[in-house]
């Protein structure tokens, strides 16, 4: 029963984190990109957390308790994406484009058919993935509780759909922060004491041969040892490459508009792939464990149509001391409201500023404007929550037994994939026509709708791989070859592409775009609710009967309060070092260095807008 208290003030305070945040919107630039004014340390925190969910916890999870080191191999493909094409080249230049939205981005380089063409598809994609991460967290909290199914997608559901209208972007990423800190410290502490009972890393490999499990986790099965020859080295070849084209793909753009600029771009990129580095071990480790000492009881699991998807709540409950329960059932919602907010917030931005005004035209309607927008922004949030949590049910209904991890690859590799590869390549090659994108697109559709329908076409079901390996070098070839019909596009389209370059490359300028910075006022405003977190955690020591569950619960509290305490106390203090540094105020100095008020609080004038 505590445990069911401390996921309610949590999600208590994830709607005061939107009601306090939303004072800091006054238009849609503000609602759906925090005003290009987003810090690097609170970006790349809420991306590293968008990039993830529960799924993490279930499906990734039992895939990770049948298949070991296959599922870690497959997920390096986004961290070497992220070093090589992210750190140097795309962080900054996705800044640089200027834009408030993905279709936006894709307007610029191909032009208004290919932007409405992929408007709609990002909405029905977004919502589809939204509603798989709300129904994996409920399938967490619901084996963890034995609490209903279907009523928890309804109650975690709204809750996102609240904050995230009341406070659009800022409540987003403020929410993605104080989550990411609940996670970050809840993942570490099971790590280590999944590793502290079985005798650390040795331990761990010891085991594992005591076992004789190393078969199951060996980085790469034989064909046929695992249904639809998952974990190959072909599957995992597969989940490299297409972990590898998303980070490149034009599509993920939106992820760094709220960035101050290019240079805070790429510091919010090199944050988020240290967290990635260490996510991949602490989401590892826990459901590994959970193979070699509580397997009977994963496999137990009821209302489960794939009981290894509950290895890492098991997993969970057998370490954890009584009230971090909670707070570890409070990681996994994070997890899926992080991905859920940002999902919602994108896909409103979509419709509000890039099928919306199409719309007005096309019925020669005047837009709407200012606050009004706003407004629109905010009822189509609301609406577009409630159509996830419906989604979400039709999942928990018909999940079958492939689970959440089958159902993710099907959607990736049946409709994402197509999707990323021109977005992907778009970036490096110049000379493509307007229509290369498209083309791709529907080119790799064929082979895709193929693989969807195989098993009734050819009697067998292609596996994920075989999809990847048939789609991904039709779209190669077909984008390759349309560049042989640049020289055909009129010069209008040609100075298109060479503006879309040129604003690409061109750096921000922050002071003459934007204006006003808010970096102390962030500061300010999240340290408080980290305080408020680690305090909250610190009264749950009372709740452990042994000394060890207490110690536990207060590293934790003590952990989080004092990042809350320096992030409130560093404004101050740097304010202290400029003065002591400048004996002499100088009466022009921004209001950043005088303490960054908040931009509520001082009016600017700002030139980078999201367009009419």
């Amino acid at each position: 029963m505590v445990d069911l208290y401390v996921i309610g003030a949590y999600l208590t305070l994830m709607l005061a984190v939107g009601f306090v945040v939303s004072r800091m919107n006054r238009d849609t630039s503000d609602y759906f990109r925090s005003g290009c004014r987003g810090t690097w340390w609170l970006v790349g925190v809420s991306n590293w957390m968008a990039a993830f969910s529960a799924w993490t916890f279930t499906g990734g999870a039992g895939a990770a308790f049948e298949a070991g080191w296959s599922t870690f191999v497959g997920g390096l493909g986004g961290i070497l994406g992220v070093l090589l094409i992210t750190l140097p080249f795309t962080s900054v230049w996705f800044r640089q484009l200027r834009a408030t939205t993905g279709p936006e981005v894709i307007r610029a380089r191909f032009g208004p058919t290919t932007q409405q063409f992929y408007a709609w598809i990002d909405v029905i994609g977004r919502l589809l993935v939204a509603a798989l991460h709300l129904f994996g967290a409920a399938i967490f909290v619901s084996t963890v509780f034995q609490m209903n199914l279907y009523l928890l997608i309804v109650i975690i559901g709204l809750v996102v759909l609240l904050y995230s209208t009341t406070g659009g972007n800022w409540a987003v990423m403020s929410t993605d922060f104080l989550q990411g800190l609940i996670l970050i410290s809840m993942t570490v502490l099971l790590t280590v004491l999944c590793l502290q009972h079985v005798g650390g890393v040795d331990g761990l490999f010891s085991m594992i041969q005591q076992q004789g499990l190393e078969s199951k986790f060996r980085p790469f099965k034989s064909d046929g040892e695992y249904a639809g020859n998952l974990y190959t080295w072909k599957w995992i070849l597969a989940m490299f490459l297409i972990n590898f084209l998303h980070t490149a793909s034009l599509n993920g753009s939106p992820k760094y508009f709220a960035c101050k600029d290019g240079r805070e771009a790429r510091r919010s990129a090199v944050l988020g792939v240290v967290l990635g580095v260490i996510g991949m071990i602490v989401f590892w480790i826990p459901p590994a464990v959970a193979r070699l000492v509580a397997a009977p009881e994963v496999l137990g699991t009821a209302g489960l149509d794939k009981p290894a998807e509950a290895a890492y709540a098991v997993v969970s409950m057998k370490f954890l001391p009584p009230g971090l329960m909670g707070v570890m059932v409070v990681a996994m919602l994070a997890a899926t409201m992080s991905t859920m907010d940002t999902g919602l917030n994108r896909n409103a931005a979509i419709i509000t500023q890039d099928v919306y005004p199409t719309l007005c035209r096309l019925f020669k309607r005047r837009p709407l404007e200012g606050k009004a927008l706003l407004r629109l922004g905010q009822i189509t949030t609301a609406l577009l929550g409630f159509l996830i949590i419906a989604l979400a049910l039709h999942f928990a209904k018909n999940a079958g037994k492939q689970g959440i991890f089958g159902i993710m690859l099907n959607i990736s590799a049946t409709v994402h994939l197509p999707l990323v590869i021109p977005l992907a390549l778009c970036i490096f090659v110049r000379r493509v026509p307007r229509w290369a994108a498209m083309a791709t697109v529907a080119a790799c559709l064929i082979p895709s709708i193929l693989g969807f329908f195989s098993k009734e076409l050819f009697d067998h079901a292609w596996s994920f791989q075989q999809k990847f390996f048939v789609t991904a070098p039709v779209g190669l070839c077909v984008f390759f070859l349309s560049s042989l019909f640049w020289k055909k596009e009129p010069e209008s389209y040609r100075r298109q592409v060479t503006e879309f370059f040129r604003k690409m490359h061109t750096p921000v300028d922050f002071n003459r775009e934007v204006g006003q910075a808010s970096d102390f006022s962030q500061l300010r405003i999240i340290g408080i609710f980290t305080i408020m977190i680690g305090l909250f955690i610190g009264v749950l020591v009372f709740l452990p009967d042994d000394w060890a569950g207490r110690m536990q619960v207060l590293i934790v509290s003590g952990a989080i309060t004092a990042l809350g305490v320096l992030m409130v106390l560093a404004p101050v203090l740097q304010a202290r070092r400029r003065k002591a540094m400048e004996p002499s105020v100088c009466p022009q100095a921004t209001s950043e260095e005088q303490g960054g008020e908040n931009p509520q609080e001082t009016a600017v004038p700002v030139t980078e807008r999201a367009p009419e």
